[in-house]
C-alpha cells in the first residue's frame, strides 16, 4: 500500500472492549463508568440509583432548592454569594434566576471538585461574565465583599458533597477504605490518621462530643489511644471502623451492629470538623455576615449537626436583638418527607433564614 493509499484509508482505532465485572454491578467507585459520567449517560444510571433512594456516586443532589430560591426571591441583575459551591446544584439553581443578569460570587476550598464544577456550569452556559469562583475558604466574605459586595443573596450550604463522601481517595467514608484523609484541600493541613496520632485521649474524646454528641465518646477514645500507644495502625478507613467495633464490643450483638454504623458516622463527621477548621470557619464567617449583605438582603443557610445550627441560631438571634436583622427564622425548616426518601443524605438538613435591616 502506498503513502497516497495510506492518507486516503487511515487505521481504524483498535476498539477496547469495557471491562467485565463478577457479579451484576461494579463494587468500586473507579469502576462505576456511568456514574461517573452523568452528563454523558443522563438520566439513565440517575433514576435508577435514585428510586431505590439512593444517590448516583459522583454526583450530588442539592437538598430543600425549591425552598432555598422561596426564601431568597432572587431578581435578574442582582449580586449574590454561595459560600459552598460543592457540586454547584444550589449554584445553578440561583444562577437560572438571574437570568442573564447579575452575578454570584463562590467560594470552595476543594481544589479537586471546584474545577470539575466550573467546567460543569461553563458547559451549562454559565461563564465569568455571570460567576466568579473563589479558590478560598468563605471566612473570607470580607474581602470578597469588599470588592464586589455588598450582596443581596447569600447562601451557606455547610454539609459535605457527595462527590467526596464517594470517593474512597478522599477518606470521608467508612463504608469503602481508602487513606484516612478527610482534607476538604488534600494540599494543605494535615491528615486524619496524623491528627489522632497527635491528640490525648482527652482531647479525642472531647472532639468526638463536641463535634458529633457521639455518646460512646469515652470508651471509643480510649480504644484508639491505647492502640495507637502500642503501634497498631490507623491510617485507613477501614481500620478506624475497626477502633470503633473493638470499642463497641461491649453491646448486645443485635444492637451492636447498628451502634457501630452510626458512632462511625460521627466519628468520620467530628475528625472531618476539626481537619478542616469547620467550626472556627463557620464562626468567622457568622460575625462578618451582617456586612457583607446589602439592606434588606437575605442569607439562608443548611446545616447538618446541632453544633452547627446552635451556632448560627445564636448569631441570628443575636443580630436581630441589635436590629442588625429585621427578621430571622424562629424555627428551622426541615426537608419533606418526598425529598428524603429520594435524598437520603438529606435527613439531617435544617434550614435557617434571616433578613438584614
Amino acid at each position: 500500500m502506498n503513502k497516497e493509499t495510506q492518507q486516503q484509508n487511515p487505521p481504524a482505532e483498535k476498539h477496547v472492549r469495557r471491562k467485565h465485572y463478577a457479579g451484576r454491578y461494579p463494587k468500586k467507585f473507579e469502576e462505576k463508568y456511568k456514574e461517573l459520567n452523568p452528563e454523558k449517560y443522563g438520566g439513565e444510571i440517575a433514576d435508577h440509583v435514585t428510586a431505590k433512594g439512593n444517590t448516583p456516586a459522583g454526583t450530588h443532589i442539592p437538598i430543600m432548592v425549591k425552598e432555598i430560591l422561596d426564601f431568597l426571591q432572587i431578581k435578574p441583575g442582582q449580586t449574590g454569594f454561595d459560600a459552598t459551591l460543592g457540586y454547584g446544584g444550589h449554584t445553578r439553581a440561583m444562577l437560572e434566576q438571574l437570568q442573564g443578569k447579575g452575578h454570584i460570587h463562590a467560594t470552595d476550598v476543594d481544589p479537586i471538585e471546584s474545577e470539575k464544577t466550573k467546567q460543569r456550569l461553563l458547559d451549562a452556559g454559565f461563564g465569568e461574565n455571570i460567576l466568579t469562583i473563589h479558590h478560598m475558604n468563605f471566612a473570607a466574605i470580607d474581602k470578597i465583599a469588599a470588592e464586589a459586595g455588598p450582596f443581596d443573596f447569600i447562601l451557606a450550604d455547610l454539609g459535605i458533597s457527595s462527590m467526596q463522601l464517594d470517593n474512597p481517595a478522599r477518606g470521608f467514608s467508612y463504608k469503602v477504605d481508602g487513606p484516612l484523609d478527610l482534607r476538604m484541600n488534600p494540599l494543605r493541613g494535615i491528615s486524619a490518621a496524623r491528627l489522632l496520632k497527635k491528640l490525648s485521649r482527652d482531647e479525642m474524646e472531647g472532639m468526638f462530643v463536641e463535634n458529633a454528641d457521639e455518646p460512646y465518646a469515652e470508651e471509643i477514645a480510649r480504644q484508639i489511644f491505647t492502640d495507637l500507644k502500642k503501634g497498631v495502625p490507623i491510617n485507613t478507613t477501614k481500620e478506624l471502623y475497626g477502633e470503633i467495633e473493638k470499642a463497641l464490643f461491649f453491646l448486645p450483638g443485635i444492637e451492636r451492629k447498628d451502634a457501630v454504623k452510626k458512632s462511625c458516622a460521627r466519628v468520620f463527621q467530628a475528625l472531618r470538623i476539626d481537619v478542616n477548621g469547620e467550626m472556627e470557619a463557620l464562626y468567622a464567617f457568622l460575625e462578618k455576615l451582617p456586612y457583607a449583605l446589602s439592606p434588606g438582603g437575605r442569607v439562608a443557610i443548611l446545616t447538618f449537626h446541632s453544633g452547627e445550627d446552635r451556632l448560627v441560631k445564636k448569631a441570628f438571634k443575636k443580630y436581630l436583638n441589635e436590629g442588625i436583622f429585621s427578621e430571622a427564622a424562629r424555627d428551622v425548616i426541615r426537608p419533606s418527607g418526598e425529598e428524603c426518601f429520594t435524598n437520603p443524605r438529606a435527613k439531617s438538613t435544617k434550614l435557617r433564614w434571616a433578613i438584614r435591616a
